[in-house]
């Protein structure tokens, strides 16, 4: 296996293998076959990591370093990215099957985020208190909380790499970033821009491994001060548990089953489009995926019969080739998840419209796209996230009853709204129970908005220059103006 290329983890500015020497595999979905092998953290090489990230923190040039001079090596890693584009978005691809035309758009777009949050580095300000007591001057300053675990999944990784690190070291964080063990190479590639733009070493760490020993050590060490988190609620459940160790703050962002509503008065070219690229775009492996489609009756018809003609003609196969529109699943783990669901909606009464199966002569972990009509709500597959493109469709008759309908789940990160109406539209996103609300579009992200769930899909939010808060702390300053002494020391002032 003299092909099979070898990464090293980075902790204190060296790049290095796993203190016990152990690795793990890393598998091209699209073939089948291994191409890389990855370091398995070990707890020690956790704790080294974490260490180093804390002296980072405390002490050297970094610690010492102005707001500005951070945004001016966060802006400087923007720039790097977006030159290194083709090179990640081709690695990215390689590791997890998604399309190399979308991996390399994400990667290059990334940069933009980078570019944003240098320029929130030296905006952070504290406030003056009008405080209701004399001789007294009271203000806040915002101070970065410490050592940040960032615990990023396989899928977009880059990107989610951006909304943690970006505000995190634009406050003057430190940070220990944890790769999916599904797919670490884009992260550890990533890495090598960290020294070129500039970050002193031990700023930015990066450490591959699976959730026990590497996850369980980093989320519950006693020096990280906050962990960021995207993945599935069985982990984060681990995480939340984790933190009972160290008290950090924790935010989350999990899993979605999100609905896509299109009334009757919507533009049916345009809402085809977007369900496509809501469930199929990236396989559907996305957490905002619009996997529930509900359609009003009056239109339901016409509404099939464009979009599951459009999902028969999608072509699947290579993800480095330029022509292709849907790779492969990144896991056989998801490929056996997805066929199981599948098989036991159809089970309860589900009917596949079509797809439903692996398509012929590709070796990969590959599914068609799959559209099931759903006669009930109470499928199991209505509301179980398959991370693939699976899209189970139900009929309504009213806003009230669609309503009713979209927030039956335990999910609620992202919901798209199809529908001219502005009273609608204005209506509808205050009734739904999710985090995003795209209406008329789907699938749209940029560094100035915000994003994050409620419910089972956890809570806190990311990108948008409110995560700078998330990333400080405010501590209250009182100066006594007074040339007096103090008075009685026995009573409270």
């Amino acid at each position: 296996m003299t092909d099979v290329k070898r990464y090293k983890m980075l902790i204190d500015g060296e790049w290095v293998d796993a203190s016990d020497g152990g690795t793990f595999d890393s598998v091209n979905p699209a073939t089948g076959r291994v191409w890389s092998r990855v370091p398995e953290a070990t707890a020690a090489d956790v704790d080294r990591a974490v260490r180093a990230a804390d002296r980072a923190f405390t002490s050297g040039p970094w610690a010492a370093m102005l707001p500005t001079q951070r945004g001016k090596c966060l802006r400087k890693l923007g720039d790097l990215l977006a030159e290194k584009s083709e090179q990640l978005g081709r690695t990215e691809s390689i590791d997890t099957g998604k399309m190399l035309k979308e991996t390399r758009w994400q990667a290059k777009y990334i940069a933009e985020f980078f570019h944003f949050y240098a320029g929130c580095a030296d905006k952070i300000a504290g406030e003056t208190l009008p405080i209701d007591k004399p001789d007294l001057f009271v203000f806040t300053r915002r101070e970065p909380l410490g050592v940040v675990a960032a615990v990023v999944p396989w899928n977009s990784q880059l990107f989610l790499v951006a909304v943690k690190i970006g505000p995190a070291l634009a406050a003057g964080n430190t940070v220990v970033l944890k790769a999916s063990e599904h797919a670490s190479a884009a992260m550890l590639e990533f890495g090598e821009l960290i020294e070129e733009a500039g970050f002193p070493p031990g700023v930015v760490n990066i450490v591959s491994g699976h959730g026990d020993p590497c996850g369980k050590a980093l989320t519950s060490h006693p020096l990280v001060a906050r962990i960021s988190f995207t993945g599935g609620p069985g982990a984060a459940r681990h995480v939340l548990y984790n933190s009972a160790e160290n008290f950090a703050e924790v935010s989350l962002e999990l899993g979605g089953k999100s609905p896509f509503i299109v009334f009757e008065d919507a533009d049916i070219e345009s809402a085809v489009n977007g369900s496509i690229a809501g469930i199929f775009g990236a396989t559907g492996q996305s957490c905002v995926a619009g996997s529930r489609l509900y359609l009003h009756e009056d239109i339901a018809d016409a509404f099939l019969e464009k979009m599951t003609a459009l999902a028969g003609r999608i072509l699947i196969g290579d993800p480095l080739a330029e022509e292709t529109q849907m790779g492969p699943l990144c896991t056989t783990g998801q490929l056996e998840h997805i066929e199981r669901e599948v098989a036991h909606a159809v089970s309860e009464g589900a009917k596949i419209l079509t797809g439903g199966k692996r398509p012929g002569g590709l070796s990969g972990t590959y599914y068609e796209p799959t559209i099931l009509e759903c006669p009930r709500q109470d499928l199991r597959i209505v509301d179980t996230e398959l991370f693939g493109p699976v899209l189970s469709v139900q009929r309504f008759r009213t806003e009230e009853e669609v309503i009713g309908l979209a927030n039956d789940t335990r999910h609620g990160l992202a919901a798209g709204i199809f529908t001219r109406s502005g009273a609608r539209q204005m209506r509808m996103a205050k009734a739904i129970r999710a985090g995003i609300i795209w209406i008329n579009t789907y699938r749209v992200v940029s560094p100035i908005a915000e994003f994050g769930g409620v419910k089972g899909s956890g809570y806190g939010r990311e990108s948008g220059f409110q995560a700078m808060w998330d990333y400080t702390r405010p501590k209250t300053v009182w100066v006594n103006t007074s040339d007096a002494p103090m008075a009685n020391p026995f009573v409270m002032r």
